[in-house]
């Protein structure tokens, strides 16, 4: 069983939220948005415990993401 990898990301105090395809990119698990839209095309990515399809999901403080073997947690 892999590891999970517990990591952050904490909005700039002018940002409400950031799009989920730019926290792929941004935290390096997608290479580009290309890969990052391709990872949640296939259900890879989940949201709050909901597998997420929408590759420009706003991403507000206290959400966690789980893609891979990282676990994100947005902050603000």
């Amino acid at each position: 069983m892999k590891e999970i990898n517990k990591e952050t990301f904490t909005l700039k105090k002018e940002e409400e939220f950031i799009e989920l395809i730019k926290l792929l990119k941004i935290k390096r698990i997608a290479q580009t948005g290309g890969h990052a839209k391709i990872m949640i095309e296939n259900g890879e990515v989940v949201v709050n415990n909901e597998i997420e399809f929408r590759k420009r999901k706003k991403l507000r403080k206290g959400d966690i993401i789980l893609v891979s073997n990282f676990e994100i947690e947005i902050l603000n």
